[in-house]
C-alpha cells in the first residue's frame, strides 16, 4: 500500500522539524523566560531548558538527531513520572503532552534524520 499522499519522506521531516521547534521554545521558556514563560528558578529546571532547547535545535535541524531525539524521550519519561502522583491517567494527571513527546521522540530515535537534514543521513 502506498503511503499517505506518497510524501512519507517529507512529511516525517516536517514532522521532526515541527517537533524539534516546539521543543526547543520549551527550552527557550525556561532558560531566557521568553515566549510568555517563566525563567528557571532552580538547577534542575535549568538542566531540562538546556535538554529541551539544544535536544529540539538538534532534531530540527536533523544533527546527531538519534542521540538527541533519545536523550529527549528520557526528559520526558521523566517529566511524566513528576506527574503521577495525580494518578496513572495521563488525562487525570496532565502529562499528556510529555508523553507525546516522549513517544515522539523515540520514533524519531529509531529513524535518524531523514531527508532535509544537517548531516544528510536518509
Amino acid at each position: 500500500m502506498n503511503p499517505f499522499f506518497g510524501r512519507s519522506n517529507m512529511t516525517y521531516a516536517l514532522m521532526r522539524m515541527s517537533f524539534g521547534v516546539l521543543f526547543a521554545c520549551h527550552g527557550a521558556q525556561k532558560l531566557f523566560g521568553v515566549l510568555g514563560g517563566n525563567q528557571a528558578d532552580n538547577t534542575l529546571m535549568w538542566v531540562a531548558g538546556v535538554i529541551e532547547f539544544a535536544g529540539g535545535l538538534l532534531i530540527a535541524g536533523g544533527f546527531f538527531t538519534s542521540i538527541a531525539a533519545f536523550l529527549c524521550t528520557a526528559q520526558m519519561l521523566v517529566a511524566y513520572s513528576t506527574h503521577l502522583d495525580d494518578g496513572l491517567i495521563p488525562a487525570q494527571n496532565n502529562g499528556e503532552l510529555a508523553l507525546l513527546y516522549a513517544f515522539v521522540f523515540l520514533y524519531i530515535a529509531t529513524k535518524g534524520s531523514g531527508i532535509w537534514s544537517l548531516d544528510k543521513n536518509p
